[in-house]
């Protein structure tokens, strides 16, 4: 396993029916974008996660996400990286893993991009969220180009409330992701 993002290996549905494509721990990235009260930008990144895409019997897809929360940097700041994972901000002690099941959605929304919609559980809360997928600049995405997404949330609706004085309420999450070949 590498120190980058820790993507899973390939896994199989129950029905054995069904293919997976396991993401690229070594050429993927995960970033998050929170920002300050006075306009200034803080940029983080979950270097450990694991993920994958199954391609579900009728063909659709469906998105599996976890984040280790505990591996979280924000830029080359120890200070600022304690303060992230401290019990005002994620909290990692008492919640280490921020997981993401998307929707089934069509095969195509890859190379068309849109709306890709599904539960993200953070800071031990749930809530349907919406992540934009950009489209395609490839044929094959994920293996030719990467697929890119992004998406906003509130802190407050995960309880996410510390540092309301310092930081404002969106969080942006922002995925640059490539498959195992």
């Amino acid at each position: 396993m590498t120190p980058r993002i820790l993507l899973a290996a390939l896994l199989v549905l129950a029905s054995g029916l069904c293919d997976a494509q396991a993401l690229d721990t070594s050429r993927s990235r995960i970033d998050f974008d929170l920002h300050t009260r006075i306009g200034s930008q803080v940029r983080g990144q979950f270097p450990l996660a694991e993920g994958r895409v199954d391609t579900l019997a009728d063909g659709r897809r469906q998105v599996r996400m976890r984040l280790d929360a505990r591996g979280l940097r924000v830029g080359n700041s120890e200070y600022y990286t304690r303060l992230a994972r401290g019990p005002q901000l994620f909290d990692v002690e008492h919640f280490p893993e921020i997981e993401f099941t998307s929707d089934p959605y069509p095969a195509a929304l890859a190379h068309s991009g849109g709306a890709l919609e599904g539960v993200l559980r953070m800071h031990g809360v749930e809530h349907r969220e919406r992540f934009e997928l950009a489209p395609a600049a490839c044929a094959r995405p994920g293996y030719e180009c990467p697929i890119l997404a992004s998406g906003r949330v509130s802190r407050d609706d995960y309880g996410l409330d510390g540092w309301r004085w310092a930081l404002a309420d969106r969080v942006r999450f922002r995925l640059n992701v490539l498959f195992v070949n």
